[in-house]
């Protein structure tokens, strides 16, 4: 074999780039004092392209395929000089490979509320986030605008960059757009839609492209949700005033809860709470008229200075029953110590055997019923 031979095939090389990342954009081949061999074989595989620069100069793009690296397929390089040895000498080039395939699930977010003026609350702070999908439409005008000379470019480099850009344009659109607050959840697709229509042409000028774009939440400060809560409970109970003793029996009802507050304010609670809900009873459903009142027989009044109590069973106030009537209630099973009992112009709701007048009812246990 000719000396020659030998030396032109010790300077063949195949330059080829297999990723093994998922993040990796741009990736230079290596080679000392940048030599790339003349007649090189350079593989581009399929979602990838390689970017061969000169003397910092562009020379050419190529796309997947398989190619042999010399001066007569390379217009920019014919300049080149030759050795006088009989073989041609090396590019002192550089190759970058690019990868043209699509990143997904990459995020952005607003980092400070977006203040804006919704026609029903007045001004409100909103918050936003979602996910895109990037390729590198351009590798030629990426590389020049972006990479530069960087030997591995990844998509952390670029993302901080395009999440300015998305956030700048959402935050325009979203305090001009005049949508409510309450109907931004049904507005989403379109809000992305307008968003991704307006920084295509920005994104393009890096040579990337952005095939998707999502806006998955807009969200409220917490002390708005808090108060739209609040809103929407005193919608369901109907009007302020029936909406006003919900509030009061459930703040009852966690006082009667607490265990520092003892029995007395259990009792406090669960009585108060249970009257309340007997008037609500009485007024018919949430926010509904009551019923007309229906015609009951007529009954003889008890007798001047008796007593009638009231008697709490199931979360209903039962009654009112003479001293007698109770007597037999209790001899039954049906009223016991344990049970809430009140009488009109006494105190509040109380234990049958904290009462002093009835004390005689409870004291004995009652007698077994009859077989």
């Amino acid at each position: 074999m000719p000396i020659f031979d030998f030396l032109r095939g010790e300077f063949i090389d195949v330059i080829a780039w297999t990723d093994d990342t998922r993040d990796t954009i741009v990736w230079r081949f290596e080679r000392h004092g940048h030599a790339i061999k003349y007649g090189a074989k350079l593989t581009v595989r399929e979602g990838q392209a390689a970017v061969f620069v000169h003397e910092g100069q562009l020379a050419d793009v190529f796309a997947p395929g398989l190619y042999e690296l010399e001066t007569n397929n390379l217009p920019v390089l014919t300049t080149l000089q030759h050795w006088d040895h009989g073989f041609k000498s090396p590019f002192l080039s550089e190759i970058y490979f690019v990868n043209t395939r699509l990143f997904t699930d990459l995020k952005w977010g607003t980092r400070n509320p977006i203040t804006c003026r919704d026609p029903e609350f007045g001004p409100v702070r909103l918050r936003a986030y979602g996910t895109y999908t990037m390729r590198v439409a351009d590798p030629g005008k990426f590389l020049t605008e972006i990479v530069g000379t960087d030997g591995e470019f990844t998509t952390q480099e670029i993302e901080f960059q395009i999440r300015n850009v998305i956030v700048t344009h959402f935050s325009q659109i979203i305090a001009t757009s005049g949508i409510p607050v309450l109907d931004m959840a049904a507005n989403t697709l379109d809000l992305a839609k307008i968003v991704h229509e307006r920084i295509a042409p920005m994104v393009a000028e890096y040579g990337l492209a952005l095939p998707a774009f999502y806006v998955e939440n807009v969200s409220l400060p917490s002390e708005v949700e808090a108060a739209l809560d609040k809103r929407t409970a005193s919608g369901v109970a109907g009007d302020l005033s029936r909406y006003t003793e919900f509030s009061a029996a459930e703040a009852l009802t966690k006082s009667a809860e607490n265990p520092g507050g003892g029995g007395m304010a259990a009792g406090l609670g669960m009585g108060a709470g249970m009257a309340m809900a007997e008037r609500m009873a009485r007024s018919g459903p949430w926010g509904a008229a009551p019923e007309p009142a229906q015609p009951q027989a007529q009954t003889p009044p008890p007798p001047p200075g008796a007593r009638r109590w009231h008697v709490a069973v199931d979360g209903k106030a039962t009654g009112p029953y003479t001293r007698d009537e109770l007597g037999r209630l209790v001899s039954d099973g049906s009223v016991s110590g344990d049970s809430w009992l009140w009488t009109p112009g006494g105190p509040d709701w109380q234990r049958g055997r904290d009462v002093s007048e009835l004390a005689d009812l409870f004291s004995a246990p009652p007698p077994p019923p009859a077989s």
